[in-house]
């Protein structure tokens, strides 16, 4: 009899940030795939909405709000979690936010809140659900990571410094977690129009500057996430952890294009 690596059938995730976005388009992705989908976030009816999307494709989830701020709050959604569906396998940390501003006038309010949110959060989740994961025996870490973990970008000082933490976070806790079966690795997201940055992208020089260094000459679309994301949550990803996969359409392989 075949089996099916990719298979999540019977596993729980968590997708912090999962409401909107690449954090929604891949919570739907895992249940797609099988997994029972807790997609968590601050806003109540959107919480809501997805736990609906994943019930109806057949998958058990729940309509708990989490603030990545707030330890408290993400403890109280594990314990939600563990004693609705029993187990946590995979936990994905979607949640991020970011400003465009030039950095000699960013505040130190700013750039700590996007520090926050993008990098302490993720420790928060990462510790909050260390134990379930390690009680897991194949437990799965997947940080969203970005182009800008990599390159640097005009005027995003804040959000590319909390972007290259996620990738030294990733690599840290691979190496220190393996011991308990816990795979962690990180997806880098290429050019894709979200609400996050619709507003630096949409018509502006920005958005045509990134479209001509990206090879295949487009934004990529959410699902095409999809793959990535279902890779590293599965079996197939057994052997796996510490790594960065680039979602790109080549964007950070490209020299000159043309």
């Amino acid at each position: 009899m075949s089996v099916d690596l990719f298979d999540l059938s019977g596993r729980v995730a968590v997708v912090m940030g999962g409401t909107s976005g690449i954090g929604r388009a891949l919570a739907l992705a895992l249940a797609e795939t099988g997994a029972n989908v807790v997609a968590s976030g601050r806003r109540e009816p959107l919480v809501k909405e997805v736990a609906g999307e994943i019930e109806r494709l057949g998958r058990k989830s729940l309509g708990l709000t989490v603030d990545a701020s707030s330890r408290a709050s993400i403890d109280t959604l594990r314990d939600g979690v563990l004693s609705k569906l029993g187990r946590v396998d995979i936990l994905l940390n979607a949640a991020g936010q970011t400003f465009r501003k030039p950095t000699h006038t960013v505040s130190e309010d700013e750039w700590a809140r996007i520090m926050d949110v993008n990098v302490t959060g993720m420790l928060r989740a990462c510790q909050s659900f260390y134990e379930p994961l390690a009680q897991s025996g194949r437990g799965r870490i997947i940080n969203i990571a970005s182009l800008t973990s990599y390159v640097g970008f005009f005027e995003v000082t804040a959000y590319a410094t909390s972007k290259a933490a996620v990738l030294g976070l990733t690599r840290n806790l691979a190496v220190e977690w393996a011991r308990q079966n816990i795979n962690v690795n990180a997806i880098a997201p290429g050019v894709f129009r979200t609400e996050l940055n619709a507003g630096l992208l949409d018509g502006t020089e920005r958005g045509r500057e990134l479209l001509l260094r990206t090879p295949m000459k487009r934004f990529g679309n959410v699902r095409e996430l999809a793959g990535a994301a279902v890779l590293l949550a599965s079996d197939a990803a057994s052997f796996i952890t510490g790594q960065c996969i680039a979602v790109d359409g080549g964007f950070l392989a490209s020299g000159v294009n043309s």
